[in-house]
């Protein structure tokens, strides 16, 4: 695994240039036609689109720009980044009002925009205290920009070329997901970025020979650090999504040997494949192929690619790196994907961190962990109890400055060098992460028993027909709480397997599995009241579940 060292992602955009120019950095769909982009253009846009807003003479050089995942975002954020301005990337699906106030919240100079968000640049620019005083457009302006800044740069005192980076000062506000006014701003340095970029290099083996799909939003920092910075510093290639529908086909068309994403993805593709295997009547065949498979990898021998070629073949044929995080997967999934050949590794992070944490690499993988920390990455528990759980604590050079503007949430939460997660887990001795779920999540119940409702949705999203889950408490008579489940299904598998049953049938049948469900946990766990919905759960654009907003609408109706 390649080592790297970057000052700052000026530093990094140098390195690359100088290592990979004549490669492919990004495959883009043009006219139905998929178009290699070299690291040499791409790296001349990134200096002329950066030498462009230079010349602007932004007050507060603050860069904010909104679009779905393309090359001309990329473009931006590097070109901000290295000529030493703020970057704020802000989320495509934000409502206008909540757009609105999070450009003023961050004081954005400039906006670069896509054309669906034509309409926010409006009406920003009719506003008559807005901050913003420069609007690019990427579908009309943006290569006009990139043409007066390379101009630019031909002069001997151009600007671009004398930028100094202080690699420990915020150039990053990254707004996490949430409502508005409940939404907290990340301020990130280069350093804090670099230094994650960095240790994934050394955990991960992604080079020049792959190619990853973006597919979450760019914007989020998982996305944004490991899968586009992280494989820009290894010369690696990058494809985006055209959209969920369109994944398997991408995965096909690009050639796709890597990706990270979430769980609610990975579990969604398990489900059809194993969707396929069962229509192929093939399910049988495979269960047999999986037991000479695991016999023969105890004595050394890995046909797994042969064994699953169709699988492999369904999925493109050439992946071979499957990460995810941002949540935890089912465990069984995971071994599945592993199962038929994939190598699936799962990891931790928040965008306060930069935002990887730990991940499982090679050698160091084990079943429901979210593997090691990263290099020059400590964590530690805090206050565990006897089990071993309490708060994760995180200490490393890529833990955030703060939160911009609230002095208060920031010493709540950096202690004595110690960032504290929210998140509970615990550390086995060989120094494996395992999460149980949020600090804020937990069901405490009158006997002082901890419910985690994370670990009871992954058991209730294996059930049959099941797309997702979310668990709760809620007040009983005697003055405990019960442990509620809100169950979405998926009607047209129901149909498919049982025909059309009313809606009693559907939920004696549904009460049937969680009954079975209960006996495999303890008595306090039980699940004592259900609820049945077709409707999804409200979600953030990383697919999260927004799970304060889904109880507080379950309580409203």
């Amino acid at each position: 695994m390649a080592e790297k060292h970057f000052k700052d992602l000026r530093d990094m955009v140098m390195q690359s240039e100088k290592d990979f120019s004549d490669e492919v950095a990004f495959h883009i769909k043009y006219r139905n036609e998929i178009v290699g982009v070299k690291y040499s253009k791409f790296i001349d846009d990134i200096k002329g689109f950066g030498s462009y807003l230079l010349s602007l003479n932004l007050e507060k050089k603050r860069v904010a720009f909104i679009s779905a995942n393309r090359y001309e975002w990329c473009v931006t954020y590097l070109a901000s980044a290295t000529s030493d301005l703020i970057s704020v990337p802000l989320d495509k699906s934000l409502p206008i009002n909540e757009f609105e106030d999070l450009i003023a919240r961050a004081e954005a100079d400039i906006l670069v925009y896509d054309m669906k968000h034509d309409e926010y640049a409006k009406a920003i620019s009719q506003k008559e205290n807005t901050t913003v005083k420069h609007f690019v457009c990427m579908d009309v302006d943006f290569n006009d920009c990139i043409e007066k800044g390379k101009k630019l740069l031909l002069k001997k005192d151009n600007k671009y070329d004398k930028v100094k980076i202080d690699h420990d000062k915020m150039r990053f506000m990254l707004f996490t997901s949430g409502t508005t006014s409940a939404s907290k701003c990340v301020m990130l340095s280069h350093k804090n970025i670099c230094s994650n970029i960095e240790a994934i290099t050394k955990a991960l083996d992604v080079s020049v020979n792959d190619t990853m799909l973006s597919f979450l939003p760019a914007h989020h920092t998982f996305e944004c650090t490991a899968g586009f910075l992280y494989p820009i510093s290894v010369g690696a290639k990058i494809a985006f999504c055209d959209g969920l529908r369109h994944l398997v086909d991408n995965m096909k068309e690009y050639e796709i040997t890597a990706m990270i994403s979430v769980p609610l993805l990975y579990e969604g593709i398990y489900k059809k494949l194993w969707k396929q295997i069962e229509v192929s009547k093939k399910e049988t065949q495979i269960k047999v192929a999986l037991k000479a498979s695991e016999a023969l990898l105890r004595v050394g021998i890995d046909m797994r690619k042969h064994l699953f070629k169709q699988i492999h073949e369904a999925l493109g044929g050439k992946i071979r790196l499957l990460v995810s995080g941002a949540a935890a997967i089912d465990p069984t999934i995971a071994k599945a994907y592993n199962d038929f050949g994939f190598t699936m590794y799962q990891g931790y992070g928040l965008t306060e961190t930069s935002p990887v944490v730990s991940v499982e690499r090679e050698g160091y993988t084990r079943n429901k962990s979210v593997g090691i920390p990263l290099d020059k990455v400590e964590v530690k528990v805090d206050n565990p109890a006897e089990d071993g759980i309490g708060e994760l604590l995180v200490k490393a050079p890529s833990v955030m400055l703060g939160y911009y503007q609230d002095e208060e949430a920031t010493k709540d939460v950096l202690q004595h060098g110690w960032f504290h997660t929210g998140d509970l887990g615990k550390i086995d001795k060989d120094g494996f992460i395992y999460i149980t779920g949020r600090m804020k999540n937990v069901i405490v119940l009158k006997n002082g028993k901890n419910v985690f409702p994370e670990e009871i949705e992954v058991l209730i999203n294996r059930l049959d027909f099941v797309k997702e889950s979310i668990v709760y408490g809620l007040p009983d008579k005697d003055g405990d709480v019960s442990i509620c489940a809100k169950i979405v299904y998926d009607k047209e598998q129901v149909i498919e397997k049982l025909g059309i049953i009313q809606d009693e049938e559907l939920e004696d049948l549904y009460w049937q599995k969680i009954k079975e469900l209960n006996k495999t946990m303890p008595t306090y766990k039980y699940i004592k009241k259900i609820t049945l919905t077709e409707e999804p759960l409200i979600k953030t654009t990383t697919n999260k579940v927004k799970r304060h907003e889904e109880i507080a609408k379950i309580m409203s109706e």
